[in-house]
């Protein structure tokens, strides 16, 4: 039912003016389902105070409250349409009153983020409504009033089907697969790092939240369901940031769809921030990330890196090691030319990086893995606090083309991640001694000593040689045939 439901959604806004491609969709979709989230999250926390004899006190006010502006019931539990206002009143409401009250909350908790209600204000404030036709507005709120947000098994199918959504944005254009990376990869890098009950988990390009939800789903079926664990787990664990309205808007949705009530996502230029003012109570026990390559930075944010470069991975790179506690682990993925760049930033990151991390594997990954970008990548795995000796490389080969017809699946990387464990060499792995690597260059990019030889190319004579004696066996062949006749 779900499915379709979502399924008509975006039918409708295909019809609007304003809404022109699946990051739209989503992006329109994503504040309405919030809305409907936080009446059923409000519902059910008034049903436990009235169990209690207490009497709840409402976040959002009642004039605004869902089921008086987008979905009013009458006596039978059905939408009363004597009371549903739509069209051109609709659309007034949503831009001049509605939207106006939701951006009023980032101001009055201010001192706690952290908080729903400061995430309800932060998120209005950061995006508008598109849709211009009021009908069509009124066509979404109804199907998305047919959502329910109460069992876990609901937010675990609408979170199934909002991870779809933003799959679709990678082949959406306009930037759409910066927000999506593979999920079979992002479970190997998680099964690899092998967060705990009681560490932190952080990624600071955070875009879809696809690190930290399934983090969240990793721990949350191997931990001990106790009261305080779950507590932790929902307050205490995950950590994001994020730069760009959509990719926040969409993060915070998609964990809550995941069960974390609260994100501790935070929407800010992490490459603002001075990295030499990152202290103990900053850093993380495991930091997840796919953070966006190809982009430029301004002199200006260089300025807080020791190594500074332009190239916004190679910052954010230099933020995640200084973002790692003591003995805490990092997965990032990052282009492959990190390995063999020879301008001095790269050659700096890459010494930085050997001494003061243990980089011990590195996991090579074919063009194709993100949809709609052919460009090769390698993930990162290091451990901080003592330096690199050996390095374990995994050249991934999946047996065929990569793309949007052929993605990653998640028995892809199981050889992987089982061989990573004791990192033997292989016809796929080999081992790399620093020792080994030129000081002047700390060039990584080495060839697989094991992949087995191909077959030489031969030479044009021994070609030319087999077509005659093929063009020899088809006139044989041929006059035998006219023999026959």
């Amino acid at each position: 039912m779900f499915e379709q439901t979502f399924k008509n959604i975006d039918d409708v806004l295909f019809k609007d003016a304003g809404c022109d491609s699946e990051l739209d969709y989503i992006e329109q979709t994503s504040w309405v389902l919030f809305l409907k989230y936080l009446h059923d999250l409000e519902q059910v926390k008034s049903d436990e105070a009235a169990l209690q004899g207490k009497e709840y006190e409402y976040i959002i006010e009642k004039e605004y409250q869902w089921d008086v502006w987008a979905a009013p019931k009458d006596a039978e539990g059905k939408l009363d349409h004597s009371k549903t206002v739509t069209g051109d009143d609709l659309v007034d409401f949503v831009n001049e009153k509605l939207f106006r009250y939701l951006r009023g909350f980032k101001q009055l908790h201010i001192e706690n983020p952290q908080t729903i209600e400061y995430k309800i204000g932060e998120i209005f404030s950061e995006l508008k409504n598109k849709i211009q036709s009021g009908y069509i507005m009124r066509d979404v709120i109804d199907h998305v009033d047919e959502l329910e947000f109460l069992a876990s098994e609901d937010k675990h199918e609408l979170s199934h089907l909002y991870e779809t959504k933003i799959k679709n944005m990678g082949n959406a254009g306009r930037n759409g697969g910066q927000y999506y990376t593979p999920r079979p990869l992002i479970r190997a890098m998680i099964e690899v790092t092998s967060p705990k009950i009681g560490e932190t988990v952080y990624d600071g390009a955070v875009g879809s939240a696809g690190f930290l939800c399934e983090a969240f789903d990793y721990m949350y079926k191997r931990m001990d369901k106790r009261t305080d664990s779950l507590k932790i787990l929902q307050e205490g664990t995950f950590y994001g940031k994020e730069k760009k309205s959509l990719a926040y808007i969409i993060g915070i949705m998609n964990m809550i769809l995941h069960g974390i009530e609260a994100p501790n996502i935070v929407h800010t230029n992490t490459l603002a921030e001075d990295v030499r003012q990152i202290q103990e109570k900053d850093r993380y026990h495991v930091i997840l990330a796919n953070p966006p390559f190809g982009g430029k930075e301004r002199p200006e944010v260089q300025q807080n890196f020791d190594i500074k470069t332009s190239e916004t991975a190679f910052l954010f790179l230099q933020h995640f090691i200084k973002s790692l506690k003591a003995g805490g682990r990092a997965a990032i993925v990052i282009k492959n030319t990190f390995l063999s760049n020879t301008d001095n930033a790269s050659v700096s990151l890459r010494k930085y990086l050997l001494e003061s991390c243990n980089l011990h594997t590195v996991l090579d990954m074919p063009g194709g893995t993100f949809l709609g970008a052919g460009v090769k990548t390698v993930v990162l795995f290091f451990d901080k606090g003592q330096p690199t000796k050996n390095i374990w490389y995994y050249a991934f080969d999946p047996g065929r083309n990569m793309g949007k017809t052929n993605p990653l699946n998640n028995e892809d990387l199981k050889e992987f991640v089982t061989l990573q464990k004791d990192q033997p060499e292989t016809e796929k792995s080999w081992v790399l001694s620093v020792a080994d690597i030129p000081e002047d260059t700390y060039d990584l990019s080495v060839k697989n000593p094991n992949a087995p030889e191909e077959a030489p190319l031969r030479s044009p004579e021994e070609i030319l040689t087999e077509m005659e004696a093929l063009d020899e066996e088809t006139n044989a062949l041929l006059q035998s045939i006219k023999e026959l006749v």
